[in-house]
């Protein structure tokens, strides 16, 4: 096949539309082959595993569990990628979303209202929390140029401190051997939902909140104006400035949307299953995120399938001790999904800009040539 031909086939289908979808492909692929090696070199057998572990994964209750931490995996990773979009990097999700959950846990513990309201009071309290912890990062990357990077490391730290000290000294209650928050009452918790047959294990209620977020996190980016100017700073600050956007005001405002997302992470659990904040709340979910949304390329869809995904490995991993198998395989694999997804998108990138400059290059060239066989015929 000669290499216009080629040329001319993979012209017709733009790199843009193909080329980032088989990038996430072949991560997971090359991931899936680096932990058939490492199960090949600790003697565990490769198909036996795999096999155990889909079958595992594909059970009702399984289904129920995957769902389940996907919905929680995919609020995390929709508040990390609103930042990516702006080139802003919150990986203080963390701290955010645990400091919004203890503080709306002790708010749902102690306000009385009725169903309807309790739980809308719970999870408004959880995001402008959220929304304010993250808000110090941006008013600080805006006022006085400190790296949202930097300022966030140091506010999850901040926030553990925080929290550890009102949850022992101000609203924790002894539960058993645990200290957690009041309870929340019946009023303030979200039933869980029937999604999954065959299985007691119910989905959680707010499963219907991570849909209406991802829903709106696309309306936002691609049918109102502050999603253009949030991806043009993203793209880039002096374009955005020139074309009137304030760049500083979008900083604040995407780092209080991204904290306010941050704070509707732990909501699903809390609401749905815990019904109190304790020591045994989820961490971790932050950084989690931050994996998913580079797998699911910030897109609302792709972190779908990243989410579920990540769940996947997560629920079937409880199988393999079982069968003698390190569950920790899942831990390489998972981490290798994410570095290779990074050197994927990033060579397919490349790959874009070298067909763009090509396919502009012949367009150039043919321009130049019409010219020529004009006045050759005159």
């Amino acid at each position: 096949m000669s290499s216009t031909f080629t040329d001319r086939l993979l012209g017709r289908v733009k790199p843009s539309a193909w080329v980032p979808l088989t990038a996430p492909l072949v991560a997971i692929l090359f991931a899936a082959l680096i932990t058939s090696i490492v199960l090949v070199i600790t003697g565990n057998p490769v198909l036996d595993t795999l096999v155990t572990m889909v079958e595992y994964g594909s059970q009702p209750r399984s289904l129920a569990q995957i769902v389940n931490y996907a919905t929680t995996y995919y609020l995390s990773a929709i508040a990390v990628a609103i930042g990516f979009r702006m080139n802003l990097f919150n990986i203080g999700v963390d701290g955010q979303y645990r400091l919004a959950g203890l503080v709306a846990a002790a708010v749902g513990g102690t306000v009385t209202l009725p169903a309807p309201f309790l739980p809308i009071v719970i999870i408004l309290v959880a995001m402008i929390v959220g929304a304010a912890w993250a808000g110090i990062a941006g008013v600080l990357k805006a006022t006085r140029g400190v790296s949202e990077v930097i300022s966030t490391i140091m506010l999850n730290t901040i926030a553990t401190g925080i929290g550890a000290y009102l949850l022992l000294e101000v609203w924790g209650v002894r539960q058993g051997n645990d200290i957690g928050t009041k309870p929340i009452p019946a009023a303030g918790q979200v039933p869980g939902l029937g999604l999954i047959p065959d299985t007691p294990l119910k989905v959680y209620g707010l499963f219907i909140l991570a849909v209406v977020v991802g829903f709106g996190f696309h309306v936002l980016l691609n049918k109102m104006r502050f999603g253009f100017d949030l991806r043009a700073t993203g793209q880039s600050e002096p374009a955005a400035v020139a074309s009137g956007v304030n760049v500083k005001r979008m900083i604040v405002y995407a780092m209080l949307i991204s904290g306010a997302m941050a704070g509707l992470i732990g909501m699903p659990q809390l609401l749905g299953e815990s019904y109190t904040y304790n020591l045994n709340f989820q961490a971790g979910l932050g950084f989690t995120g931050i994996a998913i949304a580079l797998l699911g390329r910030n897109n609302p869809v792709g972190i779908v399938f990243a989410a579920l995904l990540w769940a996947f490995l997560d629920v079937s991993a409880n199988i393999l001790d079982l069968h003698d198998v390190s569950p920790e395989i899942v831990t390489i694999m998972q981490g290798v999904i994410v570095l290779s997804v990074v050197v994927a998108y990033e060579l397919a990138h490349r790959y874009r800009v070298t067909a763009e400059q090509r396919r502009v290059s012949r367009e150039l060239a043919g321009a130049a040539s019409t010219p020529q066989k004009e006045g050759a015929t005159a």
